[in-house]
């Protein structure tokens, strides 16, 4: 059970406070990274310096403390677009997350898409990236299509081929999937797409606490993220969205910020990206926001890549000496996510038992139903791993669910 050499895990833990602290009398071994990674220390000694210093609204204000803030926030947002290498800042719209992201594009298309244009979703997406288009459908008249799966957790990209057609204006996938672990071949949808004419919006939330994506090298129009998912603080993501597309999208609110000059007969909007950005936003999670990737980078994705991917797979192997033991979602390519079923006992008392030992999984659908519903079971116990996690304590869940199993058979 040795780590990866020159990876040192257990100097990246100190900059974890809550991995310290006991649950139910046990160690917290954290494996619910997927639905919200853990914050460093790093990344809250700036939100409190944020509050501490120079805490004021920002843009316009020419006091000290605005200006302040209003350089921090948008130093922020240049991070950002560094980072997903994107060709200009203005290409970055600050959301209160990926989800807030998704229904900003399906707004704005609301107005774009008209009866019979067609839509096409992957069939292992978070709800997040079903339920608006089902809504946008019902304004537009427009026809949701989807992609379908195989048994290993994998798109049929033969079949995605043959659904596109000249009717087909919008395509929607996740970089990497919630419920599955699965990275998705987003180039090739990306690039499908485009011969067709259609734009298409990548779901990455999943995948940026693991990947880099370049969203000019994938050629994307969209790309959402959150960055409660990348060591940030909840309730902040953003939208990558092409120049083009963004001019031609409609405001998705309307509010102070986004506006150029107001009168009662007439409004007229604002540039990019303040365009789609009205009111108050949340100015220190989108400071920590760029905190949070500093810190990411600092220790490396490619670094971090190679060693979760060995934590998976020392996972996998584990679990699966279990009697009785399924895993779902055995694509050829993964990120550190490992859904799995004991025969006989439902996922939910599983996670019950493991939490009781201090171990902290998530059991369910994962806001992942169609999934669910494609392999006929009520859900799945989810550990899903982040860089500051060991193999000892993959050990531990291991022993978990072997106790859980001997408990509940």
């Amino acid at each position: 059970m040795t780590e990866t050499p020159l990876f040192d895990v257990q100097n990246i833990r100190k900059d974890f406070p809550i991995l310290n602290r006991k649950v139910n009398g046990k160690p917290l071994v954290y494996f619910d990274n997927a639905a919200t990674s853990q914050t460093p220390q790093q990344v809250i000694d700036t939100i409190v310096y944020y509050y501490q210093n120079y805490n004021a609204n920002i843009h316009r204000g020419v006091h000290s403390l605005s200006q302040e803030a209003t350089d921090s926030y948008e130093q922020a947002r240049i991070t950002i677009q560094q980072h997903f290498n994107i060709k200009a800042s203005h290409e970055v719209i600050f959301t209160s997350g990926t989800t807030d992201a998704i229904n900003l594009v399906a707004n704005g298309f609301s107005s774009i898409l008209k009866e019979g244009d067609e839509i096409l979703v992957s069939a292992m997406e978070h709800h997040s990236n079903i339920v608006p288009w089902q809504m946008l459908c019902d304004q537009t008249r427009a026809v949701l299509k989807v992609i379908p799966m195989n048994q290993n957790g994998e798109l049929v990209i033969e079949s995605y081929h043959a659904l596109l057609s000249d009717k087909t204006k919008l395509v929607f996938c996740n970089h990497v999937s919630n419920a599955l672990g699965t990275i998705n071949p987003i180039k090739e949808i990306i690039d499908g797409a485009h011969r067709i004419g259609a734009a298409v919006l990548i779901d990455g939330a999943q995948a940026a606490p693991h990947i880099k994506a370049d969203v000019q090298a994938l050629n994307v129009d969209f790309y959402t993220v959150s960055a409660h998912k990348i060591c940030g603080p909840t309730g902040v993501g953003m939208l990558y969205g092409k120049e083009e597309w963004l001019n031609r999208l409609p405001p998705y609110q309307g509010g102070g910020e986004m506006i150029a000059e107001v009168t009662f007969e007439k409004t007229t909007y604002a540039d990019l990206p303040h365009k789609f950005e009205a009111g108050t936003p949340n100015i220190a999670g989108g400071i920590a926001f760029g905190a949070a990737l500093d810190y990411m980078n600092k220790i490396g994705f490619e670094a971090i890549a190679k060693y979760e991917d060995e934590l998976l797979q020392y996972a996998t192997a584990e679990l699966l000496k279990i009697d009785g033991l399924k895993i779902y979602g055995e694509a050829s390519k993964k990120a550190a996510v490992v859904s799995f079923n004991i025969q006989g006992i439902h996922p939910y008392d599983i996670g019950t038992i493991l939490d009781k030992l201090g171990i902290a999984v998530r059991t369910g659908h994962h806001c992942a139903q169609p999934i669910m519903d494609f392999y006929q079971i009520p859900g799945t116990v989810r550990a899903s791993f982040s860089f500051y996690n060991t193999k000892k304590e993959i050990a531990i869940l291991v022993e978990g669910v072997k106790r859980a199993k001997a408990m509940l058979s």
